[in-house]
């Protein structure tokens, strides 16, 4: 995922299909020095982690 797209995300008060490894995340917020992205599984939202950017899709 481009960086720009991922910031629009975790900034839009609507809820967008993102995935990483399969499951869908929620975007917390977008670190621009080490291209990754905060988040969280849906499923699983006490446990936080930093993702790659080159992981997360949308779809």
């Amino acid at each position: 995922m481009h960086k720009q797209r991922a910031e629009e995300i975790s900034q839009s008060p609507e809820m967008k299909n993102v995935v990483h490894n399969g499951k869908q995340v929620y975007i917390q917020h977008v670190n621009n020095h080490n291209e990754t992205a905060r988040v969280f599984h849906l499923e699983e939202p006490e446990q936080e982690f930093d993702a790659q950017l080159s992981s997360l899709f949308e779809r």
